[in-house]
């Protein structure tokens, strides 16, 4: 496995539990169970925080290579 790839799996990972939040917020949403929409903010949160966390990975990789 390339080394960035290995750099990246903590920010995959993070967006992976945003990404669980979200479906499940959206169902609680669906089905007017309480809370549904907190639970949907927090997980479309945790996906942007593992986007930043991602792309500021990336850019410093950038930066060492060069």
């Amino acid at each position: 496995m390339k080394s960035y790839i290995k750099k990246l799996i903590p920010a995959i990972i993070v967006f992976i539990i945003g990404y669980a939040l979200t479906i499940v917020g959206a169902l609680f949403k669906i089905q007017h169970w309480p809370n549904g929409g907190e639970i949907y903010t927090i997980g479309s949160l945790i996906e942007v925080v593992a986007i930043v966390m991602a792309i500021l990975t990336l850019i410093k990789i950038y930066k060492s290579k060069n």
